[in-house]
């Protein structure tokens, strides 16, 4: 609760201070539902927007976006307990266990450098990110012709933390040609670099220290090998159907060079899973395109990392559970290690919380705007809830109620999986009786 009750008090600060005249290019008061929509898009690092961040919000209102989507990405708990240990404030035993769980484990004693290493490590990285971009953009290139130093800086630096973030936010100006990061469709450096941002972020931190600290495979805890297996094979998965599905295409302007089309497949994988950004217009896939993009946006990234969806451990754990299955086995193992019952029955219960979750969304957003095309729907409360932020263009045209309801779909798609996990945490309670078996009939 605590999680929730952090987020809540962050998304009424953002929302006061996007509804300021200063934040919006008009100098007027910005309507509550557009100021709270955009608020907690950038909080729960979603990406989904009803007005065009470049064109609708003045610098100061994108500087207060981007402070969202960096403090979203970071976590509450985690930047909660980074200000108190920076002022020089102990952590309680209390906070600690409740940050170690936030954060996916770690020694007690180490938890308060644990969370500045965090902390340093996740800002070098878009600091990195940002000076890639910068170099790319000014020095070694131009995004656009005259751009100045002031504009490129700015420029790197919000696409990078929104990248790293898996937020998809851009500010790239509309005269570019094309939304998000078409304009820079045959561009690879740009795109590799926002590529690797996006995943170093949507695997999380807590993967990448036991990379560092195991320095082989064989040592790496079982949760890494399986978010990293995971991560590594459904990128070309989703790169191969993506491309199979959109390869001839009409209503797309795909270059007729098919490194082009293989690269636009590849980062639409990459991106699909948890952050949003796109090279291409929603609204021309086909079909078979939006249904393999809406399999990656429920997946989604890692625990404890900057992604959302049900999370790639837990797909892992499922995979494994029905395999167990299949072979007739009665407990779960995974390379090499057995996965307790525990962890296979939270998995089980998140990924149907989740999918109970969008069709009861999906039914409300319905109820209050019936005109809704079914599958644009579908697309956009999948994505809302998996805090992706790719839509198929009809957030713009959401009348208040059905604003409202992608703003629960992205505060519970953000926080529900992740709150019930911290809860089904050591709830496990002694029983004293055991009822007598009866077999029920499945299938």
């Amino acid at each position: 609760m605590l999680l929730v009750y952090g987020f809540l008090v962050l998304m009424a600060l953002g929302t006061a201070a996007l509804m300021l005249p200063i934040s919006n290019t008009g100098s007027e008061f910005t309507p509550f539902t557009q100021a709270l929509f955009t608020c907690v898009s950038a909080v729960t690092v979603t990406g989904l927007t009803v007005v065009d961040t470049a064109e609708a919000w003045s610098r100061f209102g994108q500087v207060v976006v981007l402070g969202l989507f960096f403090l979203g990405g970071l976590g509450f708990l985690t930047g909660a307990a980074f200000f108190s240990v920076i002022i020089g404030q102990r952590l309680s035993l209390a906070n600690q266990l409740i940050v170690r769980e936030g954060m996916g484990g770690g020694e007690l004693g180490t938890i308060a450098s644990m969370v500045r290493t965090f902390v340093v490590v996740a800002v070098g990285i878009q600091a990195l990110g940002a000076l890639l971009l910068f170099l790319r953009w000014y020095v070694f290139g131009s995004m656009w012709d005259g751009i100045s130093l002031p504009d490129a800086v700015w420029h790197s630096v919000f696409h990078a933390v929104s990248a790293f973030n898996n937020a998809g936010f851009d500010v790239i100006p509309d005269e570019l040609g094309g939304a998000s990061v078409a304009p820079f469709r045959h561009d690879f450096p740009v795109l590799a670099i926002i590529g690797a941002l996006i995943v170093i972020g949507g695997i999380g931190f807590t993967v990448l220290r036991d990379i560092v600290a195991a320095r082989s495979p064989g040592k790496l805890r079982l949760e890494t090998k399986l978010i990293l297996i995971g991560t590594l094979t459904l990128i070309p998965i989703g790169a191969g159907i993506f491309f199979f599905s959109e390869r001839d295409n009409p209503e797309l302007t795909f270059n007729t060079s098919v490194g082009d089309k293989v690269g636009d497949a590849f980062f639409h994988s990459i991106s699909a899973r948890t952050a949003g950004f796109s090279t291409l217009d929603y609204e021309l896939t086909s079909q078979g395109g939006d249904i393999s993009t809406e399999l990656l946006m429920f997946i989604g990234g890692a625990s404890a990392s900057t992604a959302g969806g049900i999370k790639i451990n837990t797909f892992m754990v499922i995979v494994f559970a029905v395999l167990a299955v299949f072979r007739g086995r009665s407990n779960v193992s995974a390379l090499g290690r057995e996965i307790p019952l525990g962890n296979v029955r939270r998995a089980l219960v998140i990924t149907i919380f989740a999918a109970f979750s969008m069709v009861c969304f999906m039914y409300l957003l319905l109820t209050v705007q019936d005109t809704l095309p079914f599958r644009a729907a579908l697309f956009e409360v999948i994505s809302a809830f998996s805090t992706v932020g790719l839509s198929k263009g009809i957030t713009g045209d959401l009348n208040d109620p059905a604003r409202v309801i992608l703003v629960m779909a992205m505060f519970v798609g953000r926080l529900g999986p992740l709150t019930m996990a911290l809860l089904m945490t050591g709830r496990a309670a002694p029983e004293r009786i055991r009822m007598a078996q009866e077999e029920v009939r499945i299938g």
